[in-house]
């Protein structure tokens, strides 16, 4: 399906402005997130880290209601994002989910090469794209949708 974002503004996020660019868009989102990413990593023991402050977004975000969805293939992450109201799940599939998306209030898409991981947030030559554009977030949704089962 093609969709025209000509008229949307690219943020390009390259490397480890992704949490720079990223934790703010997520601190201002009001009604969802669905996500689905490769790897995520949680560092309990370093708070400091730019994963970890990725992470605490993304609790924050659930705490005060927002409904957060999460694909990805970490068990120990699928457990810590449900204790803290996140719906979170494995697909059982035989094909890889390799995808890292990004979709707040149906409405801003982040898609590209991050992991939640603190290599790809401080080490890793990686590239990712921002963009606004309800018509666009609405194929990625379907995405999810269909992948998540909703």
């Amino acid at each position: 399906m093609e969709s025209d974002i000509s008229t949307a503004k690219i943020t390009s996020i390259i490397g480890s402005q992704f949490p720079k660019i990223v934790i703010p868009k997520i601190d201002e989102a009001k009604t969802s997130i669905k996500i689905v990413v490769f790897d995520w990593r949680w560092y309990p023991n370093d708070i400091g880290n730019p994963c970890q402050l990725f992470n605490q977004s993304i609790v924050r975000a659930s705490g005060r209601g927002v409904r957060v969805s999460v694909i990805t293939n970490n068990g120990d992450i699928i457990s810590i994002l449900q204790s803290v109201g996140v719906k979170a799940q494995k697909l059982i599939t035989k094909n890889l989910v390799h995808a890292k998306l990004m979709i707040i209030d149906d409405k801003v898409v982040i898609i590209g090469s991050h992991n939640y991981s603190q290599s790809a947030f401080t080490m890793n030559y990686e590239v990712s794209s921002m963009f606004e554009d309800a018509d666009s977030a609405k194929v990625f949704s379907d995405f999810f949708s269909n992948l998540y089962g909703l």
